[in-house]
Order: C-alpha cells, then sequence, then structure tokens
C-alpha cells in the first residue's frame, strides 16, 4: 500500500517536471533536446529495491535536460539518451536518489537504497504526532492493512486489534451476537472499581463514541501503552489510550470506494445434554423417578432459538478527493447484522464526513468531521436464554393440543413462546462533530482550537402481551409496558499551541502547551404500567394500564435521574533530538475533576522518556547487520477517574412516606450518601524499559518492552464503614494498591521477497510476570472477594484476594474424593480427608488463578501475483478455568430437582450437593486457528476501469486445548478472570464473502 502511494506521488512529481519551464541556464530549449536525443541512442534497464522487488514509477531523467521516463509496473525503462557520455538521475519517493553516468552502457540494473528518514514512519502521540525515531516512549501503530481482518466484519472497531498489539488483550465474550461488545484490558488489571478498558481517542476527541467507526473508515490505530506515552492523557490513562485516526480525503482526482460483505455463522458446538430419547432412557435406569416427566414430546429447545440462516450483510460506499487547498471524504454506510440466535439482530446505518481546507497563504487550516450514526437493535435473545434452553425437558411440547403454547409453570418458560410474545428492542442514535482551526503565522510556530460536541441518545422499550406467561402471573392478568430514554452529551474544547524548530542541523525541538475542558452531562427517564387488557398499544399508550389506578396490586412506575461531570486540565510537553541520536522528552499535566472531594479536586501527571538511537552513531555505519537499534527507558504518572458522579458528596434521595396528623402522606428526604472530601483518584506510577530493532535491511523488526508499575489509592466503592459514626454502612473510598509486572515483545520479519511472490509475517508475545494485590488495609475486612458463581447451591464467590494476592486467584476448597456414600471429601489444613461440613475458612486456600501468564498470535501474509492468503493463530497458557457449566450440570442434584443435565451426569457424574472446589478447575490453555482469508485482486492498468478485491474469510476453525468446556477464550478482564458462563451465546464458527471495489 505505501508502495502504491509513493507510485502515485512519483508519478505526479514526474508529469509536474516534465512540464516544468527551466530553472537553470544550462537547461535545453525543448527543440534542442529533441535533436541531441536523434544523435543519440537507446538505454534499457530495470529499477529494483534492496531486497531485489522491482518499483514502479522511479523518476528517470537525463542530468540537465527534460529529457526522462518512468519505470513501469516492473520497474523496467527504456530512454533515449542524447549522448554517450550523460548522466541519469534515478529519483523515487521514499529512496534515495542515484546518478549514473553511462559512458556507453546500454544494458542497466539499478538498486536504489530506501531513504531511512523519509520512510520514517509517523505515529500519533496524543495531541500531536511524530516520526517513531523521535519517539522514546512505548507506541504500537496498526495499519488498515495490518489489522485483524476478522475484526473487519465486527461492531467493535477495537477487535481490529485482536492479536496486533502486545500486551493489549481483547475478547470476544459472547459469540456471535451483536449486540455485545468486547473485553479490552492493556496489560493486566489496573483498578478494582474504576475503568479497566483503555482510554479510546477518536480524532482528538477523548472518550469518542465506537458506534460512530466503521472499519473501512480507519487510516490507522496507535496504541499508548506505558505510563510515559499515556500521561498526557493524565487521569482517564491508567489502562493506557488508544488513538484512532479517521481517513480523510488527499490530493488529486476524485476516488470512490464501495466494500460489502455477507457473513454466515455456522459450525455450532453445544453442550452435551440428554435429548427426549436419552431422558427416556434415563427414567428408566432410575426406575422413573418423580422428578423426571415424559410429557410425550421430542423437542430440542436450544434448537428453537437457533437462527440458523442467518446471514449478516454491510455495505459502505466513500468518495474523497482535493485540490491545492481543500481535502474532503465522504462516506455512507448500512449494515443488518443478525447472530446465531434469533431476536439478536442489529441494523445500523450512518455516515461520515470530512473537510481540510486552508488560507491565507496555507497559514489557516480548517479541519472538521461530522459523524451520525444509527441503531435498531432486538434484545430478546439474551445470553441467558441458552441455559434455558439447555436445562428444559426436552419431552416438553412447544404447543397445547388446542394451538396454544404449552407452559410447564415450575419450570422455566417456553422459549417459543416467549420470542413470540415479547418484545425488548432498543434505538439508538448517535452523532459526533468536531472542528479544528490552525493557524501558523510564521515557520515553525502555530496554534490551534479544537472543539467537539457528541450526543448519544437511545431508547429502550418492553412489552409483554396480555398472553405472555409473565404478564398472567404477575401483572394484573395483563400485559406490562416499559419505557427507558438516556441521553448523554459530551463538549470538549482544546486550545494549544505548538512550537518546532531545528537548530544547526542537530537540534530538534518539539514543544507543545495547552489547555483542555471537557463537560458531560447524563440523563434519564424510565416509566412502566402493567395489566393492560388487549396488545394493541403496546407500550405507546403507557397511561392505559390499570398499574395507575389506586387499588391496583401491582402499582405503575416512574423514576428519571441527571448528572453531569466536569473536567478541566493544562498540559504541556516538549521533546528534544540531538543529531537524530539522542531524545528526550517531557511532558506534565495538572487536571482538576467535579468527581473529586474538596481536598483533592486537581492533581498532577508528570512523565519522561529518554531513547538512544544507536543505529544512528557513526560506529554502526561500517557494519551491515544492524539496520535499526533503539534503547528506550520512559516513566510517567497516569490516573483513574472512572467512578459515577458525586461520589465524594452528600447527596439527597427519598425514604419512605410517612402519614402526618392531618391525614396526608407527605415523602421523607435524607441524605443517601457519606460525604468524603478526600477522594482522589488512582494513581499509576510506571517504568517502562524497550528496544526498538531492525536487522539485515530491515527484513527483520521488532520491539522488547518491560514494564513495572503501581497503581495506589485504589477506588473502592461500597466499602462498610461503622455507622453511627457515619450515616451509612458504606462509603467510596481509596484503599489499596495494585502492581503488575511484565513483557511484551512485537516481531516482523519478511522470509520470503519475490518479484510474484513475498511472505510477510508478525508474532506478538506478552508474558505478565506479576499482576498483585499489594495492599489493602481496612479495619471492616481482611480480604476482597469477587466472582459471583450463581446458579445452584449458594456457593458464593470464587475469588478471594487478600493483601499481597495475584489478582485472579481462586479460593477454595481442595478435593480429595469422594467417599463409599458418594459424598465430598476435602483436605483440611492438616491434609487430612474429612468431609464437607467439616471445612472451615481456614481450611480453604488459593485453588487455581484465572489469570493468564502468555498470550500469543502469530499473522502471516502471503502475496502471490494477483492472489493474497492470510491467516492468523492466537493462544492464551498458564492460567485456570471455573468450569460452572461442570459444576451445574454435571450434578444429578440438578436432575432432581427436574432439570436437564449433561449425558456424562448419568453415568459418571456427582450425586452429592453442590460444592464449589479446585474439582471444578481446568487448565485453560489454547491455541487457535482465528482467522483465514483469501482474496483476488484483480488489478485494471486502465484508469477508465475499477479495480476490484474480492475474497473469502473464516473464523474459529478449529482450537487446540485441554479444556473439556466448549471455549477456553472467556472474559480475562477484571478482578475475577476466567469463569465460564452458563449461558453464553454458542461457540460458532463463521464464513464472509466481501467485495472492494475502486474508482
Amino acid at each position: 500500500m505505501r508502495k502504491e502511494a509513493l507510485l502515485c506521488l512519483s508519478l505526479m512529481l514526474t508529469q509536474s517536471y516534465a512540464f516544468a519551464s527551466s530553472e537553470t541556464d544550462n537547461t535545453l530549449k525543448q527543440a534542442e533536446v529533441h535533436a541531441l536525443a536523434q544523435k543519440g541512442y537507446t538505454v534499457k534497464g530495470i529499477v529494483k529495491d534492496q531486497l531485489g522487488e522491482p518499483l514502479g514509477g522511479v523518476s528517470i531523467v537525463v542530468k540537465g535536460t527534460t529529457v526522462g521516463t518512468t519505470t513501469d509496473l516492473d520497474g523496467n525503462f527504456t530512454l533515449n539518451v542524447p549522448g554517450n557520455n550523460v548522466t541519469l538521475s534515478f529519483s523515487f519517493i521514499g529512496f534515495k536518489s542515484q546518478e549514473v553516468s553511462l559512458k556507453g552502457q546500454t544494458d542497466l540494473n539499478i538498486v536504489l537504497s530506501e531513504d531511512a528518514e523519509m520512510l520514517d514512519e509517523v505515529v500519533v502521540v496524543g495531541y500531536g504526532s511524530m516520526k517513531r525515531s523521535d519517539v522514546a516512549t512505548a507506541i504500537s501503530s496498526v495499519k488498515p492493512e495490518d489489522m485483524n481482518l476478522a475484526g473487519a466484519n465486527s461492531r467493535d472497531v477495537r477487535q481490529l486489534l485482536d492479536g496486533k498489539v502486545a500486551g493489549l488483550s481483547i475478547t470476544r465474550t459472547n459469540g456471535s451476537n451483536p449486540n455485545n461488545g468486547v473485553a479490552v484490558q492493556m496489560r493486566g488489571v489496573v483498578s478494582v472499581n474504576g475503568d479497566i478498558a483503555p482510554l479510546v481517542v477518536i480524532d482528538g476527541i477523548p472518550g469518542g463514541n465506537l458506534d460512530l467507526l466503521r472499519s473501512e473508515d480507519i487510516e490507522s490505530i496507535d496504541v499508548l501503552k506505558d505510563g510515559s506515552a499515556a500521561a498526557i492523557y493524565g487521569s482517564r490513562a491508567n489502562a493506557g489510550v488508544i488513538l484512532i485516526t479517521t481517513k480523510r480525503g488527499s490530493k488529486g482526482k476524485t476516488s470512490v470506494d464501495y466494500s460489502t460483505y455477507l457473513t454466515h455463522y455456522w459450525g455450532i458446538e453445544r453442550p452435551d445434554f440428554m435429548d427426549a430419547t436419552e431422558w427416556r432412557s434415563a427414567m428408566g435406569k432410575f426406575n422413573n423417578p418423580s422428578y423426571m416427566t415424559d410429557r410425550g414430546s421430542d423437542t430440542d429447545w436450544f434448537d428453537t432459538l437457533l437462527n440458523s440462516g442467518n446471514a449478516s450483510h454491510s455495505h459502505n460506499l466513500s468518495i474523497s478527493g482535493g485540490g491545492e487547498s481543500t481535502l474532503y471524504r465522504a462516506s455512507l454506510y448500512y449494515s443488518n447484522l443478525e447472530g446465531i440466535g434469533k431476536a439478536t439482530d442489529r441494523e445500523q446505518y450512518g455516515g461520515r464526513m470530512s473537510l481540510e481546507t486552508k488560507a491565507l497563504n496555507n497559514m489557516l487550516t480548517f479541519q472538521t468531521n461530522m459523524s451520525l450514526n444509527y441503531g435498531n437493535m432486538n434484545l430478546l435473545g439474551g445470553d441467558g436464554e441458552w441455559e434455558s434452553a439447555l436445562r428444559s425437558n426436552p419431552t416438553n411440547p412447544v404447543y397445547n393440543e388446542d394451538g396454544t403454547y404449552y407452559e410447564d409453570y415450575a419450570k422455566d418458560e417456553n422459549k417459543v413462546a416467549r420470542l413470540d410474545q415479547q418484545q425488548y428492542d432498543k434505538q439508538q442514535t448517535t452523532s459526533s462533530f468536531d472542528g479544528k482551526l490552525i493557524f501558523e503565522p510564521i515557520k515553525d510556530l502555530k496554534g490551534s482550537v479544537f472543539v467537539s460536541y457528541t450526543r448519544d441518545d437511545y431508547k429502550e422499550r418492553r412489552f409483554y402481551d396480555v398472553d405472555s406467561r409473565i404478564s398472567y402471573n404477575s401483572y394484573n392478568s395483563g400485559g406490562y409496558a416499559w419505557k427507558k430514554s438516556y441521553m448523554k452529551t459530551t463538549r470538549t474544547l482544546e486550545p494549544t499551541i505548538e512550537y518546532t524548530k531545528t537548530f544547526l542541523d542537530n537540534h530538534k525541538i518539539n514543544a507543545i502547551a495547552g489547555y483542555s475542558y471537557q463537560y458531560q452531562v447524563y440523563e434519564q427517564l424510565e416509566a412502566n404500567n402493567n395489566g393492560f387488557l388487549n396488545n394493541s398499544v403496546e407500550d405507546n399508550n403507557l397511561g392505559s394500564g390499570s398499574g395507575l389506578n389506586g387499588d391496583a396490586a401491582i402499582k405503575a412506575g416512574m423514576g428519571s435521574k441527571k448528572a453531569d461531570e466536569t473536567l478541566i486540565a493544562f498540559f504541556g510537553r516538549i521533546n528534544y533530538v540531538f543529531k537524530d541520536r539522542y531524545v528526550a522528552q517531557f511532558s506534565i499535566r495538572r487536571e482538576g475533576s467535579s468527581k473529586f472531594g474538596p481536598n483533592n479536586k486537581w492533581g498532577n501527571f508528570p512523565s519522561a522518556s529518554v531513547a538512544w538511537n544507536v543505529s544512528n552513531e557513526e560506529f554502526m555505519k561500517e557494519q551491515n547487520v544492524l539496520s535499526n537499534l533503539k534503547l528506550r527507558v520512559g516513566y510517567g504518572v497516569t490516573g483513574n477517574s472512572g467512578i459515577d458522579p458525586y461520589q465524594s458528596m452528600v447527596t439527597l434521595g427519598i425514604g419512605d412516606p410517612y402519614l402526618n396528623p392531618s391525614g396526608q402522606w407527605l415523602q421523607t428526604w435524607g441524605p443517601s450518601r457519606n460525604p468524603n472530601p478526600n477522594l482522589k483518584w488512582e494513581m499509576k506510577k510506571e517504568w517502562n524499559f524497550g528496544i526498538d530493532f531492525g536487522v539485515l535491511t530491515n527484513r527483520v523488526t521488532g520491539s522488547l518492552d518491560v514494564y513495572k508499575r503501581k497503581a495506589d489509592n485504589l477506588l473502592m466503592t461500597s466499602v462498610k464503614v461503622p455507622s453511627p459514626a457515619n450515616i451509612h454502612s458504606s462509603s467510596t473510598l481509596n484503599i489499596g494498591s495494585i502492581t503488575s509486572s511484565g513483557l511484551e515483545l512485537t516481531l516482523n520479519t519478511i522470509p520470503i521477497v519475490r518479484k510474484d511472490f513475498q511472505w510477510r509475517s508478525t508474532v506478538t508475545l506478552s508474558k505478565v510476570f506479576s499482576n498483585k494485590l499489594e495492599d489493602f488495609s481496612y479495619s471492616s475486612a481482611d480480604y476482597l472477594e469477587f466472582g459471583g458463581i450463581g446458579g445452584y447451591g449458594s456457593l458464593g464467590n470464587a475469588v478471594r484476594l487478600y493483601k499481597g494476592s495475584n489478582i485472579g486467584d481462586f479460593y477454595g476448597k481442595r478435593f480429595a474424593g469422594f467417599n463409599e456414600s458418594g459424598e465430598w471429601l476435602f483436605y483440611n489444613k492438616e491434609g487430612e480427608k474429612v468431609t464437607a461440613d467439616l471445612i472451615y475458612d481456614d481450611d480453604k486456600t488459593v485453588i487455581g488463578n484465572g489469570q493468564p501468564k502468555w498470550y500469543l498470535s502469530w499473522t502471516n501474509n502471503f502475496q502471490c501475483k494477483n492472489f493474497d492468503l492470510s491467516f492468523m493463530f492466537k493462544g492464551r497458557f498458564g492460567y485456570d478455568v471455573l468450569n460452572r457449566m461442570n459444576m451445574f450440570y454435571n450434578n444429578l442434584t440438578t436432575l432432581q430437582a427436574g432439570y436437564n443435565v449433561l449425558n456424562s451426569a448419568i453415568n459418571e457424574g456427582v450425586s452429592a450437593t453442590y460444592q464449589y472446589s479446585d474439582y471444578y478447575l481446568e487448565k485453560g490453555n489454547y491455541i487457535r486457528l482465528d482467522n483465514i482469508t483469501l482474496g483476488y485482486n484483480f488489478k485494471n492498468k486502465n484508469e477508465k476501469w475499477p479495480s476490484f478485491r474480492v475474497y473469502v474469510s473464516a473464523t474459529d476453525l478449529f482450537t487446540i486445548t485441554g479444556y473439556k468446556g466448549l471455549n477456553p477464550e472467556m472474559d480475562d478482564t477484571g478482578m475475577a478472570p476466567s469463569m465460564e458462563a452458563c449461558g453464553r451465546t454458542p461457540v460458532t464458527r463463521s464464513v464472509s464473502v466481501g467485495l472492494n471495489v475502486n474508482f
């Protein structure tokens, strides 16, 4: 893609050169040139790069004349020269120019060397961009051609980064449901109750809405991984920062691009629960127990939820171009996404427009982006429905003899009836506008003002018709309706001033200072009613329900709330480079937030980093092995303010009404929260040591980073406090700290480059050395607990963390076998085997850990003439999974309650009561072929005809694992990672067919 862009620029420059007027006295008139050419001879040749790849579009000019030509797509050229003692000049953007004295030569083989200075990648660093060689921090950049192709068909564009950034964990937690997003975490857990996902900045808008982005509109994604890189974003950057830059127009002819794809989910993997035949067989084995009933049907309840004919399709059309002073790009899109489950569809459409124009002799630049997204989501088919379907009696019929729906009122709802008799959907409208005015009155100095406004509106509605089981049982024997409206607006203002200067060819300075103001308002309204006599108006006339009557058994409900928050900051950064070898960078952000107490409204977030470009030293020029070597070290302080507003303040809430002596009922009010004037944000201090390297003329490149960090003043909500002295028994406090350390490696290789074939390979690897709750000191508790097990048996929490515990520690009983009666045996603290009733709290211990220690991805891209093939493997290693499906449904106690169970429970399942122990922990290690794509490019040399690419892509083709459950890849974020949910959307494979067209 880079070479194609360079080719276009080179051709433009060549044409400009050919028609340029004479610039020097020795330039020949055109007539004289032709006369000399007639007396000369013909030279042929080929131009290649250092890897032997032909270069098309190279400009070749007879020095001192306008006689010239360009190489074709295969690097070949033919040129009539005016004599045998002339010099040819070869030039190509991104490569060092070369001059060749002919001396009668007629056949040339030219090799151009890359100009490292020109090809130095530009990365976005927050409030600006820099050449990578001038950056001293840990930043990963992902371009469109390097993104995860499976993520291109995802609603959440962060999935494009899956497997592409070492240290960044991205998990599809709920299969094919298009209304679910992904779980994202950078370098392990950084907070208990605060934000754990990286801050997303879209075209300069902090906290930009991802629903406004399509993969086709993204120009680049830069990830600020370490504290020294992210500190410029202050109190929201503890978990890192993801900077997304969208595409803009480019100078030249108008370009029209269209892309579309069609996706189908297939290859269902489902738990092996009993079908009707197996149910009846089990009844015979257990001598027809009363808890198992044969109602005469053969129903696959799981299958009734499947949308086997699902088909998702998406379309994106963009137009871009521009002239000398104005660039533009506009795009429109439409998508209709269907998951493997019924009632999970999502329809979206919208557009994006960008404009950039210059005025006042290019001193003034105006940039703007506008985007709009409308989404219509069907939320009725939720994740919990799958567990309900699996455990339902397979002999229950769907319909009664009279055609009405059959309901087993002692158990779960009829799944078919629920989908037919209930509605739950959401309509969302999201819009965004940003503008930037840049004024550069003198060279090297520019000031800018950035403003943005985003608005997120959505409306949710539920309606249960009068025939639905839930309405009949619970809502005055009538229908039920519920409506909710929500709106969030965000306004941002950020003026900056930037100075860039190179002194005496050796000293380069970039300095920026600015002010940031962001104001957010959240507003919500809910109302519900019940007892509707018919379904005619559904939720469109809430007042027609009987729940508003004074004698109604179930009253109608209503509620609303509003909240706001303000963030103000002053920031600055200076970057100094000496002789392109030594780099030093310093930044500071002073930030104030309305969320925190009056004693801690403001905080400081400094950073410092240095780098040494060793490969630019004189002593490195004599060797040919290392083409790039840079050493980096950085330190930065970032924060976390990811809690709800007003946590530090006394707020008023309503209590119970009372009847005063006059006979009138009055509403009571009182404090609803304890004050905490000392509440402040979390502070993370991080060291990062890195190496960037390239060998064999950059055939092998990569980076290695080692980090160590500590987050103090953890934000803890709902901490128990003594009452009295406090009004309420819980408060939000700053207590505890989390430490983490690890290693990250990115390795890019080009094993093979030939004229018609090339192979590029990338490996990302990350190792978590440690991620601990380093300190937790509060008088009311010795430990924290997370990860409610749920399900049957009231088993409590799976994760317990003491001071010094590893994040994700499963804490419980140690399995010791079963006794002759089939009852559980566990080890006590003395190592003795005892029954469950003799196990006490001090007998429990750490039994496993759900946080993966290793993350690996391996991406390969092949190109053979017009064919391209790519595939990616990914894996996680060194962690345990709590198999809750096995815990609840490989137990005959569940069958005795009248629910279906796994087939394995009949012959080898547990017959004792539910217990949580290491018996249900399994190794989650896996390696998976995450995606594979095969494409063909039709390239038309005639510009009147479009070029296009067709491709077929498949995901999740196979997984190698010892885990006995369905899918070892699960949510690994937060304090309780890797707990298998019983009701996840089924694991599926997918196949997509797509088309990209360029006019």
